[in-house]
């Protein structure tokens, strides 16, 4: 059984910055590309940033390039986003996926002064 749990949001001023986790169980990790998706109400899910199991380079939405960073820990089965310069628009719920149909509770970040 896939579980996927997201933490670390919270309430964070313009400029300031948070590190998103999410703990993955129930597939073999090492073999699956990760990835950050965020959901405003009312609005499709979007994909932030992608990490993948290979070489690969990572990829992020061009809302979020330079600002945010990927990674991933396959000894903890856990996933990172930190998110850095966060910006009102960065507000949203934020989930972690691999590629299935399985989704976590999310984690909420609001970003205001």
């Amino acid at each position: 059984q896939v579980q996927l749990v997201e933490s670390g949001g919270g309430l964070v001023q313009p400029g300031g910055s948070l590190r998103l986790s999410c703990a993955a169980s129930g597939f073999t990790f090492t073999r699956y590309a990760l990835s950050w998706y965020r959901q405003v109400p009312g609005k499709e899910r979007e994909l932030v940033a992608t990490i993948y199991n290979t070489y690969m380079p990572t990829r992020y939405a061009p809302s979020v390039k330079g600002r945010f960073t990927i990674s991933r820990d396959n000894a903890k089965n856990t996933v990172y986003l930190q998110m850095n310069s966060l910006k009102p628009e960065d507000t949203a719920v934020y989930y972690c996926n691999n590629g299935g149909g399985d989704w976590g509770q999310g984690t909420q970040v609001t970003v205001s002064s």
